[in-house]
């Protein structure tokens, strides 16, 4: 079996707000789909955290590596795309460009073998896997009516981010996390993201010090993005001296550049997102290595249905790994797969265990947010 071609299509018509400064609008796009064709026609679907402009470069700059390459290997193709690129910039959009081929091949392995990537990665440790809400932070009397909306669709863990916290005043911060933790009740997990890798990230060292002792008393079970996302010496005490756990790592691209975050503890639970880090062949070496220091590994899921069941894949053959990230309210998780995603009683989530990824997509929902229409092949 030889790939053939390689193609992307960016989705757009339904973007959901993110919480920068510079907000994003419903026809900007940050998340493109990649499709990759093989000559017996089966075809392995991926996900970049990238513009769709960006990965047509990178798919024009890779397309003499790939091209006529064996999709059944998906971790020795990837390194040689990554071997091969290295100089024009380890990160950025030809990495995440990979992150989707990489996620595309491991589903056509999959299918072509009748296994599903988490046994495929080395065995399924669990069936099942408990999804936390995420969403953007708001004034505390529409951040409660959203909780108890989301808390009604049988989700128990839920993480608010961004939006006004941190940029505004302490006790605005205090308000809304008292808020939050009055919806969604006292039995609930609650996290909070300060997404301090927004543009002018106005807060310190101190003040994350702060907050975390704030969070503390209202049972948060992690702090995330606190600091500046470079920063790694501030991590690292932070998270000696915190109450509640620290977590970060999705700005982060490819194992070498976590290797001094979890060398050095800098978080408690680590987050890399696999449509950016180099797809699921690179993730699970960094979960690998997570475990090995002694850090959690809860990926990172603010992107895309392809995203979520690649992160449930790595969730099944992860020793610890109980917990995925489910961006609510947006189309591009909930839309373009056939059948949706169903929470079950215990507010947990079904891992498939059928041939690669476990879903289809929908692609007369794929034409309507990105306006390519792709054949479904076998």
């Amino acid at each position: 079996m030889k790939i053939t071609e390689i193609r992307a299509a960016g989705l757009k018509n339904g973007t959901p707000e993110g919480g920068w400064s510079n907000e994003i609008r419903p026809d900007d796009c940050v998340h493109t789909l990649i499709a990759v064709f093989t000559d017996e026609g089966v075809t392995g679907w991926g996900s970049v955290f990238t513009n769709d402009q960006l990965v047509q470069g990178a798919l024009h700059v890779l397309e003499p590596l790939y091209t006529g390459e064996n999709p059944l290997e998906p971790e020795r193709v990837s390194e040689k795309l990554h071997a091969n690129t290295f100089w024009m910039g380890r990160g950025g959009s030809i990495t995440h460009t990979i992150s989707g081929i990489d996620i595309a091949l491991w589903e056509i392995l999959g299918r072509v073998t009748g296994q599903p990537v988490g046994r495929l990665l080395g065995g399924r440790y669990r069936d099942r896997v408990r999804p936390y809400a995420s969403i953007l932070m708001r004034e505390p009397g529409p951040l409660s009516e959203h909780l108890l909306s989301i808390r009604a669709q049988r989700f128990r863990a839920f993480k608010i981010g961004w939006g006004p916290f941190g940029r505004g005043s302490t006790a605005l911060d205090e308000q809304i996390v008292r808020a939050a933790r009055e919806a969604v009740g006292p039995e609930s997990l609650l996290m909070v993201d300060a997404g301090a890798s927004d543009a002018f990230w106005p807060q310190d060292y101190k003040w994350a010090l702060r907050t975390a002792q704030m969070l503390a008393q209202y049972d948060v079970h992690w702090f995330e993005e606190p600091l500046l996302p470079d920063n790694l010496e501030d991590y690292v005490t932070l998270r000696r001296s915190s109450p509640v756990k620290i977590a970060g790592g999705e700005v982060l691209t490819r194992r070498q550049s976590f290797t001094p975050w979890l060398q050095q503890r800098a978080f408690d639970i680590v987050q890399p997102d696999v449509t950016k880090v180099g797809g699921i062949s690179e993730e699970r070496r960094i979960g690998w290595m997570a475990e090995e220091n002694g850090v959690r590994f809860i990926p990172h899921g603010w992107n895309t249905a392809l995203g979520l069941a690649a992160d449930l894949q790595l969730a099944s053959a992860s020793r610890s790994t109980d917990m995925v990230e489910y961006l609510t309210g947006s189309p591009f998780i909930d839309d373009i797969v056939c059948g949706g995603w169903s929470i079950d009683q215990d507010g947990m989530l079904a891992i498939p265990d059928t041939p690669g990824l476990g879903i289809a997509l929908d692609l007369d929902a794929v034409q309507k947010h990105t306006g390519v229409r792709f054949e479904q092949r076998a």
